[in-house]
């Protein structure tokens, strides 16, 4: 039988806020996965005491942001009030709609701590068109609200969407598949096809999916309509991702994604002219980039 591995995208490596990050989404091979239009792995970072991920504010829209992480924590602040610490194993869902602007940086407190480690994941997922220009909104959600299966040596969390009969509170725009696994030394796990478009993530250890096997930092896109068998013969934290096709096609430059360029055009002189909003709290911002950058 042959691999439902369609394609393995490798990771380009970034610097986002002084954190080093494998940037997976987009890619040549593979634009979007169901909604996720971007997918950054950050870390894991060693942090000395003082030094912290410091992004500054900056804007988005026509996406939802939804962070996760492993190890550390991070004070997200936005232009709508919102003010919430994010620690492992919670989600930070904010929708930019029609626009927002926000700030990631290690919270005061956990600055003074010496051997400290900052470990997780930030993707974007692309709106649906009838709620590009949604009223932008943040929620919270922490990890104990959150499903937990174990399945044959897996453990599984679902962070978003719904999958292996389970939802997760995390209101979403379209049908999404998001699933931190976590599976011990001889795991297996049978990915059916629930969703239209499926990739799997390998965080750490190794994974194989049929007869593939993933390193850390690898992406498997798989075919659409076919079981998945994923197995981890020493250990390994996967991400599973995906969902349904979005209609029509998106444009993305630097934090803005929109269907059409016009749109995108708008925000960047909205940007320019400081006119999306403030983030109480913040003096700082990022200015627009002279040429248009996927780096955040």
């Amino acid at each position: 039988m042959s691999s439902s591995v369609q394609t393995i995208i490798k990771p380009s490596l970034r610097d986002v806020g002084g954190i080093a990050v494998r940037r997976v989404l987009p890619a040549l091979a593979a634009r979007l996965v169901g909604p996720f239009i971007f997918f950054d792995h950050m870390g894991p970072a060693s942090l000395a005491a003082g030094a912290g991920l410091d992004v500054r504010p900056h804007p988005h829209i026509g996406l939802a942001t939804v962070t996760y992480l492993f190890e550390g924590a991070i004070m997200h602040r936005d232009s709508i009030g919102s003010v919430q610490k994010i620690e492992p194993g919670d989600v930070n869902w904010m929708t930019a709609g029609r626009g927002i602007v926000h700030s990631e940086r290690t919270p005061e407190e956990e600055r003074g701590r010496d051997a400290r480690v900052l470990h997780g994941i930030q993707t974007w997922i692309a709106l649906p068109l009838e709620n590009e220009d949604a009223e932008p909104s943040f929620e919270h959600h922490c990890a104990t609200t959150l499903p937990r299966l174990e399945r044959d040596g897996v453990q599984l969390d679902i962070v978003a969407g719904t999958a292996f009969n389970a939802r997760s509170p995390v209101a979403t725009f379209s049908p999404t598949l998001y699933v931190a696994a976590r599976f011990a030394a001889g795991g297996i796990l049978a990915l059916e096809p629930e969703h239209e478009e499926r990739g799997v993530y390998v965080v750490d250890g190794s994974v194989n999916v049929d007869d593939v096997p993933l390193a850390i930092g690898q992406m498997a896109v798989l075919a659409e309509g076919r079981t998945a068998m994923l197995s981890s013969p020493t250990g390994a934290r996967v991400m599973l991702l995906g969902g349904a096709k979005l209609a029509g096609g998106r444009f993305i430059d630097w934090n803005f994604v929109a269907s059409s360029r016009e749109r995108i055009e708008q925000a960047k002189r909205a940007w320019t002219d400081q006119a999306m909003g403030k983030v109480p709290g913040e003096t700082e911002w990022i200015p627009l980039p002279e040429r248009g950058s996927r780096q955040h």
